[in-house]
């Protein structure tokens, strides 16, 4: 039975480091889904409602925390380092984590537990049955918790949380170190507003209590529809399904944004924007008007980029889009963008402004 044990610390941490990591190279995108939980359950517990709001407001620093503490809880299974806490911490963290994809399945509130980041979607109560199997492999490290060999790997442990934050903290402040989001560099954006393929349909219909299921729609009136389900539903939806950007005049530009080359600032809101990155960003896009059109996107409001504009003196075209899509276009704020005929050449942070040539190269 320690044998099972053993092999059930590897399988339980290793499956940690992955999806710890999979949401650590973008902590971003796992505090956006925290903030969806923390709404979500506020809505429904009215009396805790300060309370969610609080993690609500801090749902970043809340997401880098848990990403980097189930790397290194994963890390601790796997090396045999302080078993006794670490069984008890997977327990824990797995009965809370077993609650909330039971919660969002049975409830339908989340249809994305965000398990596995962007780099994995799981169906809500796909889920909630991975938890309870990973429930079972737990139980049995903790049954048997007295009976490992407590290993000395502290420094090798605190040396990895180290790194494991540093991840974080990069991909905060400057971008996702991988990108599994639909405008990553190298994708071509307009390719996937576009479905990969039909939609394969199978209708269920019933007739003299009993249930049939036909590949096309039964000409047949003498049965009951009962339902249709879509076979391939994710290769069926698009990746990208809400990409709009409009004028002042509520005019769409979204075409022409996939027309030649063009370098996006991407601005979601006014917070942590140092004026003298602006500066710089607007005098680089300024400079190369002549090879690529420059344009800013941006969620914020009429009177909100107005004053930006004019606060920054900013001279590049403006253009409003959903908040949505631009939190999914641009994980830091801002961010600069480079796109030839739809496909995103390169991406930058405000931290790392390219200079001229360094743009161009990106085109070669």
């Amino acid at each position: 039975m320690k044998l099972l044990a053993n092999i059930c610390r590897y399988i339980v941490g290793g499956i940690f480091v992955f999806s710890g990591f999979v949401k650590l190279v973008d902590p971003v995108g796992t505090g956006l889904k925290l903030h969806e939980y923390f709404d979500v359950f506020g809505e429904d517990l009215p009396i805790l409602k300060p309370f969610f709001d609080f993690f609500s407001h801090n749902s970043l620093p809340l997401s880098l925390f848990f990403c980097v503490f189930e790397v290194i809880l994963g890390i601790a299974l796997i090396l045999s380092f302080k078993l006794k806490w670490s069984a008890w911490l997977s327990l824990l963290m797995m009965s809370f984590f077993t609650f909330l994809t039971f919660y969002s399945a049975y409830f339908n509130k989340v249809t994305d537990c965000g398990c596995f980041g962007d780099f994995l979607k799981l169906k809500p109560w796909h889920s909630f049955i991975k938890d309870i199997v990973l429930m079972v492999l737990i139980s049995i490290i903790f049954i048997f918790k007295d009976k490992f060999s407590n290993l000395k790997t502290g420094s090798l442990v605190t040396f990895l949380t180290l790194i494991a934050t540093a991840i974080g903290l990069h991909a905060i402040y400057y971008l996702p170190t991988l990108d599994f989001l639909p405008y990553a560099v190298g994708k071509s954006v307009p390719d996937q507003m576009k479905p990969l393929e039909k939609p394969i349909m199978k209708f269920v219909m019933e007739k003299n209590g009993e249930k049939t299921e036909f590949d096309t729609f039964p000409t047949d009136t003498t049965y009951k529809y009962v339902e249709a389900i879509i076979l391939n539903e994710d290769e069926s939806k698009a990746k990208i399904t809400d990409y709009s950007f409009q004028n002042f005049n509520n005019e769409e530009v979204r075409d022409s944004t996939f027309s030649g080359k063009k370098l996006l600032l991407l601005i979601k809101n006014e917070e942590n924007v140092p004026a003298s990155h602006l500066k710089e960003i607007n005098d680089l896009m300024e400079s190369l008007k002549n090879e690529m059109t420059p344009m800013i996107l941006t969620s914020m409001g009429r009177d909100g980029i107005n004053a930006l504009v004019k606060k920054n003196n900013l001279t590049i075209n403006t253009y409003i889009g959903d908040e949505k899509v631009m939190k999914t276009m641009a994980r830091s704020n801002p961010v600069l963008m480079l796109m030839q005929n739809g496909i995103v050449k390169a991406k930058w942070s405000d931290l790392e402004i390219p200079n001229k040539n360094e743009v161009l190269d990106e085109l070669k």
